[in-house]
């Protein structure tokens, strides 16, 4: 287990990152549980429901790459707050454009922020807690006074139509957040961020090179319960909280059972258990942050709320950190319109 930069401790006055902006995009293609079904002998809707709590996953057209996604979301977190400077922009993303270069620069670019570092970093659905980390270390070393953060996956193309594993699980989507230096205690400051990684069960969930997505789904399902809770009571410790004192946990979304049985061995109830998962499906590294979005809109999460966030995915990589919610208007996301159909009509 490693700490990230995010902090020299928890108390009041020390350096943090600081979650100023949020935004999202969300295709506007919805793939229902019936047209899953369509390539999956023997599967019926109600079966994918029952083992994944997702009815609807959202996707990408052909058309419309990582960047654009990308692009969406950072503008939109952006446009949520006062101050637009940015120093730094980190890409999480598995699904860069291309194999080189990064998509990251590109997405700086087209956001208008030519020369400004930006690069990609790959650590699957944990890579906003991994991109949260090293946008810490920037800005409490005072390397940065602002951080773009964001998190954008394109994996449904790269899942086998005619695998139950994988199938079921995959939607498109990105979310961002603006970090700035500020300090610990204050809304919106991250704790300390803790992370790990196994390279041991980096079999469990692959894509080789130029196949489809394979996953061992149940020894996956005990690697991410196992981890996740772990890593999410470290994180907790690690703030100086306890578990009693969280309002809300949200984990990525990558199953509902997963995230029900680490509620369950953290002792959380349901309403202090955030799901997004139904609509939109596993989205990746963005889940967590369309998550906060979503809640925030729709008032499950509020201002002053002491929120855990943790991840898990494929390498096998984990983390968790937590934040004292902020209070964000951030723009919401719009489902009816995709990246390309905006970038056009901005013509």
């Amino acid at each position: 287990m490693t700490w990230s930069g995010t902090g020299t401790g928890t108390g009041l006055g020390s350096p943090a990152a600081v979650i100023c902006g949020l935004g999202t995009a969300v295709p506007d293609t919805v793939v229902a549980n019936e047209d899953i079904c369509a390539h999956l002998a023997g599967v019926t809707p109600d079966w994918i429901a029952s083992r994944t709590g997702i009815t609807h996953r959202v996707r990408a057209g052909r058309h419309v790459s990582t960047a654009d996604l990308a692009v969406q979301a950072g503008a939109r977190a952006l446009a949520s707050c006062e101050s637009t400077a940015v120093d730094v922009l980190v890409l999480a993303t598995v699904t860069p454009d291309h194999r080189l270069p990064a998509t990251a620069p590109e997405v700086a670019a087209r956001l208008g922020l030519p020369g400004i570092p930006a690069f990609d970093l790959s650590a699957a659905c944990t890579g906003l807690l991994y991109a949260l980390g090293v946008a810490g270390t920037f800005l409490v070393t005072g390397t940065a006074r602002q951080v773009l953060v964001v998190a954008a996956d394109r994996l449904a193309h790269l899942t086998d139509p005619t695998d139950p594993a994988t199938a079921p699980l995959f939607g498109d989507a990105a979310a961002a957040l603006l970090l700035r230096r500020g300090t610990a205690g204050e809304p919106g400051a991250l704790g300390p961020v803790l992370l790990g990684a196994d390279g041991r069960h980096a079999d469990a969930l692959v894509v080789p090179h130029g196949g489809l997505m394979r996953m061992r789904g149940p020894e996956t399902f005990h690697h991410a319960v196992t981890r996740m809770s772990e890593v999410s009571q470290q994180a907790v410790q690690a703030a100086g909280w306890s578990l009693a004192d969280l309002d809300r946990f949200v984990p990525h979304q990558a199953n509902a059972r997963i995230t029900a049985a680490v509620g369950r061995r953290l002792h959380l109830d349901e309403p202090r258990v955030l799901q997004h998962i139904e609509r939109v499906g596993n989205t990746s590294a963005a889940s967590i942050a369309l998550t906060l979005a979503t809640a925030s809109a729709d008032g499950r999460l509020r201002p002053g709320h002491r929120v855990l966030m943790a991840a898990f995915g494929a390498g096998l990589t984990w983390g968790a950190a937590t934040v004292l919610w902020p209070g964000l208007n951030p723009p919401a996301h719009q489902v009816g319109s995709s990246p390309r159909q905006e970038k056009e009509a901005a013509r």
